[in-house]
């Protein structure tokens, strides 16, 4: 049978336009169609943007520790319209970037909602196209609770178009994306609540770093209440009431509240039932090489059951290709994945938490903690302490985990990445002579 594409891909995101790509190079026939804008979430409504509001939050510190430097102070004001109109300058530039890279490689771009029909035929738009193979891309979304009220909370997504930032916000939850921005809120200058659920921030993480992050908070006048959440939101002539249940039960008003409890496989409209492709707990069924139950459809990215991270959606964008197109690679092992929250302290952890470790290794493991004051803060009235952590296989020494609060740890867990896929042990990674003074040489010294 003759297809319109060798590839249709569905969703222009990191993971899509890796994809696409990485496509264009085996001299395939390649479509991807995005109903929203070039970059997805990512580039749009995530990594990017976020990323630029806590650039521009750190100035903030940076301005009061200046001082201590010898800066002679001066009044300053952030002027949140000013910082939106440059950022989104810059993701128009980024979004014209990937749609040249598209033409370049000779990608066809279409512009709609995609449906299927069946396993091989697509709907965009009213307009039929079949194809050999299909890659779903089509990310996740930001998920709300079913409480009364609801309605007048926001997600990420609508934080981010704001017309003026609030001076009272309380936060729905207390993993990354709530972590962060209620640090970059706080830095601005807001009166932040963060409210979570379970009895920690940052579940998942070690126990040193979740420590280590709430104290960060405290002392950055973060109100923080764990186990602890709202059943019950109401409008109020001063603003937003929340009825807070659990540890921590009191009312409290705010401006506006942010739902930050995760996010969702983005599948709705999209036919999967069309083409007989199997769910897995409302995400999409996938193998290891990202294979669905259909044997031509694969499905990348936060559509899964896979680690929510925009690396690695790129990089199973391109593995599913070379697995469509004859080089399929090994699995990916979900453990050698860094992993960071950009807060306000930052953490980054890569490998088992000493918890994960004892569950598989039991007594034979052992931890090495370092805390120090970075030399940057030295003349600064800020002395918050840097955390490294390294969990460690007693037997054979081998680095199983690495977890840090601190500045920089988001590029400082990248080195101990290559450790830990290497198979570094302790005793190999203190023979390293690291680049003195910074922060990452503490990491050959714990």
């Amino acid at each position: 049978m003759t297809y319109n594409f060798d590839l249709f891909i569905i969703g222009a995101g990191p993971a899509g336009l890796a994809a696409a790509k990485q496509a264009a190079q085996y001299g395939v026939k390649v479509a991807i169609a995005e109903q929203d804008q070039l970059g997805g979430c990512c580039v749009n409504r995530g990594c990017v943007p976020k990323k630029m509001m806590i650039y521009a939050a750190d100035y903030a510190a940076s301005m009061q520790n200046a001082v201590d430097y010898g800066w002679e102070q001066c009044s300053s004001n952030f002027h949140w319209q000013t910082f939106r109109k440059k950022r989104d300058q810059e993701l128009q530039r980024l979004r014209q970037v990937h749609q040249q890279a598209l033409e370049q490689a000779g990608v066809e771009f279409l512009k709609g909602r995609t449906q299927f029909l069946d396993a091989h035929t697509l709907d965009v738009e009213g307009q039929k196209y079949t194809a050999d193979k299909v890659l779903i891309a089509v990310g996740g979304k930001p998920i709300k609770p079913d409480i009364p009220g609801i309605e007048y909370t926001m997600n990420s997504d609508e934080l981010l178009d704001l017309e003026q930032l609030p001076k009272r916000i309380a936060i729905i939850g207390g993993g990354y994306i709530g972590a962060e921005f209620a640090s970059t809120l706080r830095e601005f200058g807001c009166d932040v609540t963060v409210m979570n659920r379970e009895s920690c921030l940052l579940e998942g993480f070690d126990e040193a770093v979740q420590v280590a992050v709430r104290n960060g908070f405290i002392q950055r006048g973060i109100q923080t209440l764990c186990s602890t959440t709202t059943d019950k939101i109401k409008q109020i002539s001063e603003g937003l009431c929340l009825h807070l249940t659990g540890d921590c039960p009191e009312t409290i008003v705010v401006d506006k509240v942010l739902c930050a409890i995760g996010r969702a496989p983005n599948l709705e409209g999209l036919g999967l039932e069309a083409a007989d492709v199997e769910f897995d707990q409302k995400a999409i069924a996938v193998n290891h090489q990202n294979c669905t139950s259909q044997p031509n459809i694969y499905a990348v990215g936060d559509c899964t059951h896979r680690k929510q991270l925009t690396p690695v959606a790129r990089t199973e964008g391109r593995r599913a290709v070379d697995a469509m197109f004859g080089k399929p690679g090994d699995e990916l092992d979900d453990q050698l994945i860094p992993s960071s929250v950009l807060s306000r302290p930052e953490a980054a952890s890569v490998g088992l938490t000493e918890t994960q470790a004892r569950e598989q290794y039991g007594d034979n493991i052992e931890c090495h903690c370092k805390e120090f004051v970075p030399l940057r803060y030295s003349l600064t009235n800020d002395k918050e302490k840097a955390l490294m952590k390294l969990v460690v296989e007693r037997e054979s020494d081998r680095i199983l985990g690495f977890h840090m609060v601190g500045e920089n740890a988001a590029e400082i867990v990248q080195g101990a990445a290559i450790a830990l896929q290497k198979g570094v042990t302790r005793q190999e990674l203190t023979q390293i002579i690291g680049v003195h003074p910074s922060t990452a040489e503490e990491l050959f010294s714990i």
